[in-house]
């Protein structure tokens, strides 16, 4: 195991890629256990670790997402949430709110969703009088929601990383936990727009309402398509997946009418390089995960967890903590595919319910996205908004308290997980 643990920092404090240092220290590993007859195994691993069909699922995901955002997807969804909040204070703070709810439906990753919106939602809560680094906190921590509301590509790799949880029980079990996100973020909003008055918008005419929700209707079904599909059994993951794609190509030409083929390209282009980087990190954790389940990393790690406390709800509190610290310096799919094969057969052998700790990891290392000095989305928005990124982690940090309720929440209750997974 040390030659491992040797090549893994070794690696990580040069500035490797993450899929190079898991490769590597995986391939150390193998060697310390068998010698060169090893490395014909780890080839093996490899291809098995992108050859299940799950995986087709990954590009379609990213490319329907990517053809929504060329379709102008965004300016509707906006449109329709602006028509709900636009009497409210600070509006356009619960419109960049409420709009992430509806695109985690549809993109399934957070800086996908801090681009999309950001790049309209930003510039004119700047306009109307918000602060830059507020502008860019909300925008920032909304988009996490994305990979919690299904689908979600990171789900999608968790069930393939471990496979003793379906994706569809993923799926199922990230609707509450995603929304309960999403009412936290409203109250801060709305406490935070009251106490520094930002402004509230003239009331929408019913029909103009009415006319943004009808425009803004055949986007809002690609979700339902999705996830209907799948709960209801009448398609596989990868199936509805593809039929999404088609429908948004169907949509973005026929209804819409502003989806060319330059722009479709563009979305191929997009969806081929992101699948390549999600791929090659499923090659390389492969590796690393076959030997952490040969060298017995997990049963110690259990045994460690269990040095500090007893009970449950600690021992849930302080690997929280320890994602968290991870995610700091890590983004969300190169933290996932490390630390997953190690931690998940730990809390397995502690008694913990698998798909309660797979929804609790996946929650909380999408909150570490705003965590710096990484914080992926918080820095994205942040460049959007023109304000220095320090400022920006000091806006987010009401944001930051609210997520640490609802982590604390999900803790204590597992069944805001499991409940509807138990009923499908």
């Amino acid at each position: 195991m040390m030659p491992t643990i040797i090549v893994f920092v070794l690696l990580l404090f040069i500035g490797a890629p993450v899929a190079v240092v898991m490769a590597m220290s995986g391939l150390a590993g193998g060697f310390s256990l068998g010698g060169e007859r090893m490395l014909g195994i780890i080839a093996d691993r490899m291809f098995s670790g992108v050859s299940g069909f799950l995986l087709i699922a990954v590009p379609y995901f990213i490319f329907t997402a990517e053809l929504m955002n060329q379709g102008g997807l965004t300016h509707k969804l906006i449109a329709f949430n602006n028509s709900l909040f636009g009497r409210v204070r600070g509006a356009l703070s619960h419109v960049n709110i409420s709009v992430s709810v509806f695109f985690a439906g549809l993109t399934g990753a957070a800086v996908t969703d801090t681009v999309a919106i950001g790049k309209i939602m930003i510039p004119e809560m700047k306009r109307q009088g918000y602060d830059a680094e507020y502008a860019a906190a909300v925008t920032a921590c909304s988009s996490i929601i994305g990979p919690i509301i299904p689908p979600s590509v990171v789900m999608v790799v968790y069930a393939t990383l471990l496979r003793d949880i379906s994706v569809i029980d993923l799926f199922a079990g990230g609707i509450i936990p995603g929304l309960l996100m999403a009412l936290a973020l409203l109250c801060v909003s709305f406490f935070l727009a009251w106490k520094r008055g930002y402004p509230k918008q003239a009331p929408t005419p019913f029909k103009v309402a009415l006319m943004s929700f009808v425009v803004a209707l055949p986007a809002m079904v690609v979700p339902l398509i999705i996830l209907g599909g799948i709960l209801s059994g009448l398609t596989t993951i990868t199936e509805a997946s593809g039929f999404a794609a088609v429908y948004a190509i169907v949509i973005g030409v026929v209804f819409y009418r502003n989806l060319t083929w330059r722009k479709i390209w563009d979305a191929l282009v997009v969806t081929v390089r992101f699948s390549g980087v999600v791929f090659f990190l499923l090659a390389t954790s492969a590796v690393l995960g076959w030997f952490v389940t040969r060298s017995g990393i997990a049963r110690d790690a259990a045994g460690l967890i269990t040095t500090f406390s007893d009970a449950a709800f600690l021992q849930l509190m302080l690997v929280c903590l320890l994602l968290l610290v991870i995610g700091t310096v890590m983004d969300v799919l190169p933290a996932l595919v490390v630390v997953a094969p190690v931690l998940v057969p730990a809390m397995i052998q502690l008694g913990f319910d698998p798909l309660h700790f797979a929804i609790l990891m996946i929650v909380v290392l999408n909150v570490s996205n705003v965590t710096p000095p990484v914080g992926m989305t918080l820095m994205t928005a942040a460049r959007i908004a023109e304000v220095p990124y320090e400022r920006a982690i000091v806006a987010s940090l009401p944001f930051y308290v609210a997520f640490i309720g609802v982590i604390v929440l999900l803790a204590a209750f597992p069944a805001l997980s499991t409940w509807i997974p138990s009923l499908l």
